[in-house]
């Protein structure tokens, strides 16, 4: 008999990240055991995976690590990242370590945590030389992100959730982003795994966690049990619509400078403005406006330079960066 249904799917969604892994780097250039790690906080959904992982990496001449990351933000916390370390070696993983961060304050408590643990991935995949980190984010993680995005009023970029491959080199990889967390759950359950849950996760303190636990639920009860399912595969369609306007606005740029390299304001104004609107962000961040501090309210003040010119004065954007209209050219740069 074959293993439970469970089982069977987080290997699987295992198994096919790891031939992709392998299949990116030629033969030639692979190194002749590359490691993997898992990162994993002890929770159901990395749980799973760190089984996953462990079973088939073997099968696949693949060296499996595992990583949990101590965020230091409740009392016991390092007694924890112990026990974590102490199961990943029980699967068989090697090299296992634990990272214990110091989470800022910028951007909020999740941010904070979020910037903090994937400085330290990196370090640590660094260190090892690991050719990839997964991570366990689920189908239910996607949509609770996208539903952030689309509360935030940023534009489609903000919908596509979660890549399935992100990072320096592609190095994270999110298997189960097409598995449900009750799937995941289940796998740790048939396989006697002990789960661990973390209580911020239940903290209405957390934007995600009310979302998790009031917000989708109400969302099914009024449109049905499909709504997971469909904000993933939105966040799918909307990723591919955003790869193809940057694409476009890459195109464009280069159409849309004078000789001096200038912005003309008359070839931007006959874009469209989701085409637009990407050469003047991109536009700004060379300028040294930070990417996470320039929201739409800022490029859409820009944009008014060029839609809807009454000659307004300069517009001073995030990263002392300043944007104004200048003889039907648009200057932006350091103020």
């Amino acid at each position: 008999m074959g293993p439970h249904p469970a089982v069977a799917a987080i290997r699987l969604a295992v198994r096919r990240v790891l031939h992709d892994v392998l299949n990116g780097h030629p033969t030639a250039e692979r190194p002749p055991s590359p490691l993997v790690l898992v990162a994993c906080s002890g929770g159901a959904d990395s749980m799973a995976l760190a089984s996953a992982l462990a079973f088939e990496a073997p099968r696949l001449g693949v060296r499996a690590g595992g990583v949990t990351v101590d965020h230091g933000l409740q009392n016991g916390s390092d007694l924890r990242a112990d026990e974590v370390v102490l199961r990943l070696r029980e699967l068989g993983l090697d090299p296992v370590e634990s990272v214990a961060v110091t989470v800022g304050r910028a951007g909020g408590p999740e941010a904070a945590a979020r910037d903090a643990r994937y400085a330290a991935l990196d370090a640590l995949a660094e260190r090892h030389g690991a050719t990839a980190v997964l991570l366990g984010h689920t189908r239910d993680d996607q949509a609770e992100t996208v539903l952030l995005g689309l509360a935030r009023g940023s534009g489609i970029r903000s919908l596509s959730g979660m890549a399935a491959v992100s990072g320096a080199g592609g190095r994270y990889r999110r298997p189960f982003l097409q598995l449900d967390r009750q799937t995941a759950r289940k796998a740790c359950m048939v396989q006697s795994l002990p789960v661990w849950d973390d209580p911020h996760n239940a903290d209405p303190a957390y934007t995600r966690s009310r979302l998790r636990h009031e917000g989708l639920p109400a969302l099914e009860k009024a449109l049905g049990k499909g709504v997971v399912e469909a904000l993933a595969r939105t966040a799918q369609l909307s990723r591919d619509d955003a790869d193809a306007l940057d694409a476009w606005a890459s195109q464009a740029e280069a159409s849309v400078k004078d000789a001096t390299g200038l912005l003309e304001c008359a070839k931007l104004y006959a874009l469209p403005p989701a085409v637009r609107r990407r050469i003047l962000r991109r536009a700004a961040i060379e300028a040294g406006a930070p990417a996470g501090a320039l929201f739409a309210r800022h490029i859409e003040e820009v944009d008014r330079l060029i839609t809807g010119w009454r000659g307004q004065g300069v517009i001073n954007l995030p990263g002392k960066v300043v944007a104004q209209r200048q003889g039907g050219r648009l200057v932006i740069r350091q103020g």
